[in-house]
């Protein structure tokens, strides 16, 4: 029992320089790094938009995208075959703005139900070759949004991630535990993306070229896969050189949390399902890291049961905890996430057996996508 343990304990040590790694060394790049003030450019840029099923939230929405203070830029809907009121209020959008450019998708058998068919027919039908992403039940806090995110362009830099946010939602545990996800997640791609390695994207908030997207073929490569319109399309085009990170301010967007655990869960699957199509690398660094997670917590647990070298073990945690609380702060005073850290590591704990449950489940049935 004594060698098992001893086992163990070296285990440990090797799993605790792999979080502080992880932590301080990468996620340091975006936790530690500083606001870059950019000269807001005046580009092209169209907004693109595309909805199913989302009539509530494009008329709240909409004219918040429109009353943007930015000097040329379009507004191109898409309608994805909604059975709601959803074209109808397109129309009438369409009607009355000039800046606004109507897409009507119609069901298609080959692609039916698949967002990104949507989504090619309003990219080909934009009229500027710089693109910003933003979902249709999704705002910007700012009406600075599209200057803020096409600053970031440059004749190298051809796509730009942005931070999606949640809103907060009083006195509610999910929330808080969906954002604390939201936080971690995009740390990591941040952080990756700092360092050249940029592997994801969100689609509530992201810009990039057209000719990037045509010369990758837009999404031929993973046309049958029903999701990762944003984060497959950004692991296959970008690059060490072509990707910048906004998060600014004035460059968040946000969206209505998930009210129910259940809603979720599904919406998590479907986002963790896209993940096996990665680059191997990005596989790669997402699973380490993530067992590394898994074993910290059951390590701890098993040496602390035998009270095996305890004083050890014990300074051990510190230090991971230390180094995890300073980078995620860091990372959450950037992304206006503050309070999310007061209820650190209890968040943590239950999104790493959530995240393994998922797994699971994701192995044995298929989560549902698109409207």
């Amino acid at each position: 029992m004594a060698q098992f343990l001893l086992i163990l304990l070296y285990s440990f040590v090797t799993v605790i320089i792999i979080q502080v790694i992880y932590y301080l060394l990468i996620f340091g790049k975006f936790s530690f790094a500083k606001f870059e003030e950019k000269e807001h450019l005046s580009i092209p840029i169209s907004v693109i938009v595309c909805a199913k099923n989302e009539a509530e939230n494009v008329k709240n929405y909409v004219p918040l995208l429109l009353s943007q203070n930015y000097p040329n830029f379009e507004i191109v809907l898409i309608d994805d075959a909604s059975s709601d009121e959803t074209l109808d209020v397109f129309e009438d959008f369409e009607k009355k703005y000039a800046n606004i450019k109507l897409v009507k998708v119609k069901n298609n058998e080959a692609f039916w139900g698949n967002k990104k068919f949507a989504l090619t027919l309003g990219i080909k039908a934009a009229s500027h070759n710089n693109l910003l992403f933003i979902d249709a039940d999704c705002y910007p806090d700012s009406d600075h949004w599209i200057a803020e995110m096409s600053s970031s362009f440059s004749e190298e830099k051809s796509i730009v991630l942005g931070y999606g946010a949640y809103e907060k939602v009083e006195n509610s545990f999910l929330s808080k535990l969906i954002r604390f996800e939201t936080l971690l997640t995009a740390t990591q791609y941040f952080s990756w993306a700092k360092l050249g390695k940029a592997y994801m994207g969100v689609g509530r908030n992201l810009a990039y070229k057209r000719n990037e997207f045509f010369n990758a073929n837009g999404f031929i490569e993973h046309m049958k896969i029903r999701s990762g319109d944003d984060d497959l399309l950004i692991n296959q085009i970008s690059n060490s050189k072509n990707t910048a990170i906004n998060f600014n301010p004035e460059s968040i967007t946000f969206s209505k949390s998930k009210t129910s655990f259940g809603d979720w869960i599904m919406q998590k699957r479907r986002h963790i399902s896209t993940a096996k199509y990665y680059k191997f690398f990005d596989k790669f660094q997402l699973a380490l890291f993530f067992s590394s997670q898994l074993l910290f917590l059951l390590l701890t647990i098993i040496l602390l049961s035998f009270q095996y070298q305890w004083i050890i073990v014990v300074a051990l945690i510190a230090i991971r905890y230390i180094a995890s609380t300073i980078s995620l702060g860091y990372s959450a005073a950037k992304l206006y996430e503050k309070d999310v850290m007061y209820y650190y590591p209890i968040l943590e704990i239950i999104l790493i057996f959530t995240q393994l449950s998922l797994f699971f489940k994701n192995i044995f049935s298929k989560p549902v996508h698109w409207k």
